[in-house]
């Protein structure tokens, strides 16, 4: 029999009756006896009494059956925790948490009865009303999918309705790039500002953001003049608090990658290894020495975080009356730099550390246009010799 008490409120008395679900968490249930108060205790302990004896618990497939889709989606993200990278779960959980969960509270949509085409308005609900773009929405529908596909796992539903659902169309982004010219400007506006490591990293060797801030001193061979890219450093929003995530882990295996120490950058690692040396007397006591394995921090030893890159480096461009791209973007210059000096689309993947030769084609597809107007000249020579062919064969009016 399960536990149960009377609770007084508005001056009636009300049964509560305690139990667990189906997954052994505790439950409660409250319910009216429309007795009021005074006079009516006995009565009410008589109602309670037979509401323990003929309470049924709500068996798995009871539960299942009454379950939120959006308290599902809570509760999947919760139970990837612990099987995928933790940045992963974060980007997952502000994901779902941003629009996707309460939305569907909002409907009280049971996940035994979603639908394809619910999952469809709220797609459309997305580009129409909060304007997001196609790929964030792809992005959650890959999410939505991998949640409902673990509960047609589980058995819970029959079918995964996001299989029957259309996507939007994938929208290319061609990301801008600076001319050499831009590019050496750039580099005069920031030079011993706390962002020209950064720069510099973006545009020389196209690293990404979290592995500009990554790097550590060993990453450095300054014997054999070489930098490894082997360590990143995130970060994400968890219950609305930033948090900084270090790992020994690239983005992808082919991110891991070792590439020629370029004299520049040698150049501002040794002043910075210099003036680190400096900081460090300086400040003495009020020195932050946890951070003194990486080569990115400030005055007082402290890691510059990854956003600092991105909010700064907005703020020299729009200072300095410099055309809007966005840090990623120096990686785009980087690419589109190497192409134009005669790199191939091969060799710009490893330097850039992609998985494979598609992301870089995919992404740098626009470099290849020399190629193009090549072969455009091409057909036009065999055209224009056919045409000059044809002209000498015909005849003139006057031998006609």
């Amino acid at each position: 029999m399960v536990a149960g008490h009377l609770r007084e409120k508005s001056g009636y008395f009300y049964m509560v009756l305690n139990y667990k679900d189906a997954d052994g968490k505790r439950q409660s249930k409250t319910m009216k006896t429309g007795l009021t108060i005074k006079g009516n205790k006995r009565k009410a302990e008589t109602m309670l009494l037979e509401a323990r004896q003929n309470f049924v618990e709500p068996t798995p497939a009871q539960a299942s059956d009454e379950i939120l889709f959006a308290d599902y989606l809570k509760k999947w993200i919760e139970m990837m925790k612990n099987s995928i990278a933790y940045t992963t779960y974060a980007n997952y959980r502000m994901t779902m948490h941003a629009s996707t969960i309460p939305y569907f509270a909002e409907r009280k949509t049971l996940l035994k009865e979603l639908t394809p085409q619910e999952i469809q308005d709220y797609y459309q609900w997305e580009l129409d009303e909060r304007k997001v773009k196609a790929n964030t929405v792809i992005h959650k529908h890959a999410n939505i999918r991998k949640c409902l596909q673990h509960a047609f796992r589980q058995g819970i539903i029959d079918s995964n309705p996001a299989d029957r659902v259309e996507r939007p169309k994938v929208q290319k982004y061609r990301g801008k790039t600076y001319s050499p010219a831009e590019l050496e400007n750039l580099f005069t506006i920031v030079k011993g500002t706390r962002i020209e490591f950064a720069v510099v990293a973006g545009a020389f060797y196209g690293l990404r953001r979290s592995e500009a801030v990554g790097l550590k001193w060993d990453a450095i061979d300054f014997d054999n003049k070489t930098i490894t890219i082997k360590h990143t450093v995130t970060e994400v929003s968890i219950h609305g608090k930033r948090e900084v995530v270090a790992s020994d882990k690239t983005k992808t295996k082919s991110s891991y990658r070792t590439l020629p120490l370029i004299p520049q950058f040698e150049q501002l690692l040794l002043k910075m290894k210099a003036q680190q040396a400096e900081y460090k007397e300086v400040c003495g006591k009020c020195y932050c020495h946890d951070y003194a394995e990486y080569i990115y921090v400030n005055e007082l030893g402290e890691l510059i975080p990854p956003n600092y890159v991105s909010q700064h480096f907005k703020i020299v461009l729009k200072n300095n009356g410099l055309e809007d791209i966005r840090f990623h973007d120096l990686r785009h210059s980087c690419a589109s730099l190497l192409y134009a000096q005669g790199v191939s689309l091969r060799e710009i993947q490893e330097w850039l550390g992609h998985s494979d030769i598609g992301t870089t084609s995919n992404i740098y597809t626009h470099l290849d246009y020399n190629t193009k107007v090549a072969s455009a000249n091409a057909i036009i020579s065999v055209f224009g010799d056919a045409g000059k062919q044809k002209q000498g064969k015909k005849k003139s009016p006057q031998s006609a």
